[in-house]
């Protein structure tokens, strides 16, 4: 039995993987999100489960990330929806799967899209809608958003067109 929901990823993915033919290592680790206002201690935002490119050939790399990482999202959901399997909503955990640097890069757009869109919602003061993002993206952009308080965000539609929207916080009364 393995212990630590980052092990059982791990697990998961190398079967996966090893299923379909390829071999990997899968390297793991935690990100971390800082302490909030309430509360001292920080707290695992995702176990980032990061396949080993080592012994891939580049055509496999190219495979398992797809065109604009869809490949790699669609692993990602899968592990996300296997490994959360009969576990309660207060307990289920994140897993971020990620390939020769794709992901952390793709953070990095994300976070510019972001910026943008708040500064233009911000000069506008009317709603910005972004498209095109996966569900662990518009999570990565209301997360980002989330430091904002004169921004909120949601989203809105149904997949596949689901989209976020970013638009100024209303005033409390």
């Amino acid at each position: 039995m393995l212990d630590s929901p980052m092990q059982r990823g791990q697990q998961w993915l190398k079967t996966l993987l090893r299923l379909t033919g390829v071999t990997a290592n899968i390297r793991g680790n935690l990100e971390i999100s800082p302490p909030q206002f309430d509360d001292d201690s920080p707290e695992i935002d995702s176990y980032w489960l990061t396949i080993d490119e080592t012994n891939l050939t580049p055509e496999q790399i190219s495979i398992l990330t797809g065109a604009d990482g869809s490949v790699l999202d669609a692993i990602q959901y899968l592990a996300n929806s296997v490994l959360n399997l009969d576990v309660p909503q207060g307990g289920q955990n994140f897993y971020t799967v990620d390939l020769n640097g794709y992901r952390v890069k793709r953070q990095g757009e994300i976070r510019a899209i972001a910026e943008a869109a708040a500064d233009q919602v911000r000069a506008s003061g009317t709603e910005v809608e972004i498209r095109s993002l996966s569900s662990a993206e518009r999570r990565q952009i209301h997360s980002f958003l989330k430091e904002f308080p004169d921004l909120e965000t949601f989203s809105r539609g149904k997949e596949p067109h689901r989209h976020l929207v970013v638009c100024p916080a209303r005033a409390v009364e």
